[in-house]
């Protein structure tokens, strides 16, 4: 155990590590977009087929698609996985770029 300072010592101040002084290595950079996006894009596509059927689905007025409906669960998901992926991408980004304070 270390004696405690002497009236004449100063004692230097000791900066706290904080969350984010390492730089995330790219693993974790993309863990952290992607991980928060599927869980998202699965509760987008629980949201969204709770109010459409799936086999009622057509582009711009043609015939309904003839895909089975796990087939479109599954399209569907990939499309929000990607798209709250890209939104959380880009928000890193501009984050990295922010101007100093």
């Amino acid at each position: 155990m270390l004696p405690p300072p002497g009236p004449d010592e100063a004692l230097e101040p000791i900066e706290p590590a904080g969350p984010f002084d390492d730089a995330p290595t790219l693993g974790t950079r993309v863990l952290t977009i992607l991980w928060p996006a599927f869980v998202m894009a699965g509760v987008l596509e629980a949201l969204v087929f709770v109010v459409v059927d799936p086999r009622s689905l057509s582009w711009w007025g043609t015939e309904p698609l003839d895909w089975s409906r796990s087939a479109v669960y599954t399209v569907t998901f990939f499309i929000f996985w990607g798209v709250i992926a890209t939104a959380s991408a880009i928000t890193q980004v501009l984050h990295e770029h922010e101007p100093p304070r």
